[in-house]
């Protein structure tokens, strides 16, 4: 049950025009689905997902901010995008070169607070 629900929350995450791979990780670093479109460490690719992502909490929260939701990674050819999905999980992306990560952003931000909550 917990593994079908799992799958289909990345097949609505790999629905949103623009992503071509995602995972739904723990928010200790355990991929827990996937759908990758590239090889990779994937044990490596969750724990840093996590690492990324609390960092980025603990640095608004050092700087009194309000706590991030996400993280963008802009690289050359690919965006990156780490966002919570509530306290348990995060969702990572990997957006194609084209797409514009505000609009995945906020098409992103509704599926992970559902993820959040069902989670």
């Amino acid at each position: 049950m917990l593994k079908d629900k799992i799958s289909g929350f990345v097949d609505t995450i790999l629905s949103v025009e623009g992503i071509s791979a995602c995972a739904l990780i723990s928010r200790d670093g355990i991929v827990a689905g996937k759908s990758l479109d590239r090889q990779m460490n994937e044990p490596w690719f969750g724990a840093l997902s996590a690492t990324i992502l609390a960092s980025a909490e603990s640095m608004a929260n050092l700087t009194r901010m309000p706590s991030t939701d996400s993280v963008t990674i802009r690289c050359s050819d690919a965006v990156i995008m780490v966002m919570s999905a509530g306290e348990k999980f995060l969702v990572a992306t990997i957006l194609q070169r084209s797409t514009d990560p505000a609009k995945v952003h906020d098409q992103l931000v509704s599926i992970s607070k559902t993820i959040g909550k069902a989670m």
